[in-house]
């Protein structure tokens, strides 16, 4: 049986009134597991992992022992799952976090006429970051509340005050996520701005006052005649933090070996955010283009030494427009992310900017450049980080495509559910561009739960297998009307599956949580954690999210593997965004054919719907021909039966009520989301 709360409390989300993540029944989770996994393996590979799995879940087997101490590890921690979670989601990942982990929002492309402008733009922003900051310090704001199947169930908010809070710290083997307890150390009162790959310290509060925007625009035009300044031009320290965890975990121990440097480490780890205001980087500023900046910078001939990764939220302002944020993605999940931007950009347009009200603070400070002092060494490890990112840059594959044809309006149509929909087309592009299904994974959000981040929906499901087999191989002999009959058995499919992971029921932060209690124990590492399968399960060269907004803006990020494809999806009401990336280094993929098929497939399933549609139509108007001798009364209550019927044989997708501060909804999010996944790594899988 699963381990539920009884009587979970009804009190408002953020913590301690929340219900605790339920541990699924070891039965449940072991038959899931194969059933994620038949279509995926051959049958000899099946049949031995049905032997494995089946050794594991027996009666008084290794796997009811960890399940016993799991469940004791339920009992005592708020979240049974979440310290192991963060540990293999993020924290051991030892690759470099641009690309790999940290995903980006790009805004809207903004029409600076001249350098001032893209201050004042930056001015304007810093002015919503710091009402936004008063929120949170305040705890003004609002819950988030769920919809759908649990409505009015509160959201856990813990995530939110992390954003300008915390700091994730290199070590040699696993970093460390230090969170900034006010209770413990005083607020930050300052933001890092980058200009020109140097680092300045910006003051917000001086003299127990909050700086206006007036007093911000000339503190930035101050720092932007600094760091133009030749004679002080120091190297870009930044570029070390693009590097692999271990290298730059390294490279900082050399660092902190002088004052100097300690100094301004601790200036950049307790700061509120950076704001990196970039340099023009060229004629084309695509959609495309625009988010591999937003993600790399471009490497150290750009801005690439213009960043501080470890920080969770980097917001990027260039000269030529190119605007958006970065965020380091261990500390929260894409939604989170979204509200704050979409919570800023609105503040932005809908609030005039503030240059010329209230008094400004007399005679202002100047701007303090943070020093660092860089033996032989340094140098040496700089040019080794930026010849690395400078690889990074060039491998990166991205294709952002928006498409046009139809949005989520006629999906709903269709009375299915548009997330759902679009995974079963993701799986189509797969297939069409490999011909075989591979482990997918979607970030699917649990914060009904306390301490709640995310578990995966496995949309790889054998329904959508069947479905994309009957669209690519089936041919004539497959009829439309049995392609549609799939087609909604994937949907639905993957609707269940979904509600699963929502109510904390999937089957991968379950199977985390049984391979680490056996390591805890210093137990051998069983069976089930060694097969083939399970390297398979866990290869998600698929790792897809779904980040809806309501502003013009859309999200990004890399691949989770070598061979692999991060597929951001944004859905409007009349169009969808698609951000598709891979690695050029790999001789499989390429993110072009793979928007091909992509858009073909939805073109297929969009041309299905409306055949089967039509030819239901025709059906309905012959029965109504038929019976138009009947009496009006009856005829009106089997018209009447048969849309109810219609009505309830359709599932609904649980959807997330997002209430921001100024009190507008969004779509809901089935996260983030996470790389990646995105943006968090999980062997190879993305939030």
């Amino acid at each position: 049986m699963p381990v539920l709360d009884r009587e979970p409390s009804k009190d408002l989300g953020g913590g301690d009134g929340l219900p605790k993540l339920p541990l699924p029944a070891l039965e449940d989770t072991l038959d899931m597991y194969l059933r994620c996994m038949k279509h995926l393996l051959t049958e000899e590979q099946f049949n031995k992992t049905q032997n494995v799995v089946k050794q594991f879940g027996a009666p008084g087997g290794v796997g009811k022992l960890l399940q016993s101490k799991l469940v004791e590890r339920r009992e005592n921690k708020a979240n049974w799952v979440y310290d192991y979670w963060l540990n293999d989601m993020y924290l051991n990942n030892r690759l470099a976090l641009p690309v790999n982990s940290s995903p980006a929002m790009v805004f809207p492309q903004q029409s600076f006429r001249a350098p001032i402008d893209s201050l004042r733009f930056a001015a304007h922003l810093i002015s919503g970051v710091l009402e936004y900051k008063t929120l949170l310090d305040s705890r003004s704001l609002p819950v988030d509340y769920a919809r759908g199947q649990l409505a009015g169930t509160p959201l856990c908010m813990e995530q939110y005050y992390r954003l300008f809070t915390s700091y994730r710290l290199p070590g040699p083997e696993r970093d460390t996520l230090v969170a900034q307890e006010s209770s413990v150390m005083p607020e930050p009162e300052h933001i890092i701005v980058a200009c020109k790959n140097q680092f300045f310290v910006l003051d917000v509060v001086i003299n127990f006052r909050r700086l206006n925007e007036r007093d911000l625009l000339t503190q930035l035009e101050k720092i932007a005649r600094m760091a133009g300044s030749d004679e002080e031009q120091l190297p870009p320290i930044g570029i070390l933090t693009s590097d692999g965890r271990t290298e730059w975990a390294e490279s900082r121990s050399v660092l902190m070996r002088e004052s100097t440097n300690r100094d301004s480490l601790d200036m950049i780890e307790r700061c509120m955010c950076l704001v990196c205001l970039d340099e023009a980087t060229g004629p084309e500023l695509s959609d495309t283009t625009r988010a591999m900046l937003m993600l790399h910078g471009g490497g150290l001939a750009k801005n690439g030494g213009n960043r501080w990764y470890d920080k969770p939220m980097q917001f990027v302002v260039g000269a030529d427009g190119c605007c958006g944020v970065v965020c380091e993605h261990s500390a929260f999940e894409g939604i989170v992310l979204v509200q704050c931007t979409e919570y800023l950009l609105k503040y932005m347009t809908g609030s005039p900017s503030k240059l010329v009200r209230a008094a400004s603070v007399s005679e202002l400070p100047a701007p303090r450049r943070l020093r660092w002092k860089c033996t032989p060494e340094i140098h040496k490890l700089l040019a080794s980080s930026a010849d690395k990112l400078q690889r990074l840059v060039k491998n990166l594959d991205m294709d952002v495509h928006k498409f046009y044809d139809y949005g989520k309006e006629f999906i709903k149509k269709q009375k299915m559910s548009p997330d759902a929909y679009i995974q079963v087309a993701l799986q189509l592009a797969y297939y069409r561009c490999h011909g075989r299904p591979v482990s997918t994974y979607e970030s699917a959000s649990i914060r009904r739960f306390r301490e709640g981040r995310v578990d995966n929906i496995r949309s790889a499901t054998p329904e959508a297998l069947a479905f994309v087999k009957a669209m690519t191989d089936g041919g004539p002999s497959t009829g439309e009307t049995e392609k549609m009959e799939m087609l909604r058995g994937a949907i639905n499919a993957q609707t269940k599956y979904t509600i699963l992971a929502l109510t904390g029921m999937a089957i991968d932060n379950h199977l985390l949580g049984l391979r680490e209690i056996a390591r805890e124990l210093k137990m051998e590492k069983p069976d089930i954690f060694t097969d083939e399968a399970h390297l398979i399960c866990n290869q998600f060269i698929l790792s897809t999210s779904q980040v809806p907004t309501t502003v013009e803006m859309f999200c990004c990020y890399g691949p989770v593997l070598p061979n692999g494809y991060g597929a951001c999806y944004n859905p409007q009401s009349d169009h969808i965004i698609f951000c598709v990336s891979s690695f050029h280094e790999s001789s499989e993929t390429r993110s072009a054919v793979f928007v091909k098929c992509l858009v073909q497939g939805l073109l297929d399933m969009r041309d299905l719907c409306n055949k089967c549609n039509s030819s239901v139509k025709v059906q309905r108007q012959g029965r109504t021909l038929e019976t138009h001798t009947q009496t009006d009364t009856n005829w009106q209550s089997k018209t009447q039966q048969r849309a109810t019927d219609l009505t309830k044989n359709q599932p609904t997708l649980p959807q997330v009520l997002v209430k921001t501060p100024d009190q507008t909804t969004m779509e809901a999010q089935t996260q983030t989301s996470s790389h990646g996944e995105p943006q968090a790594l999980k062997n190879g899988s993305k939030s």
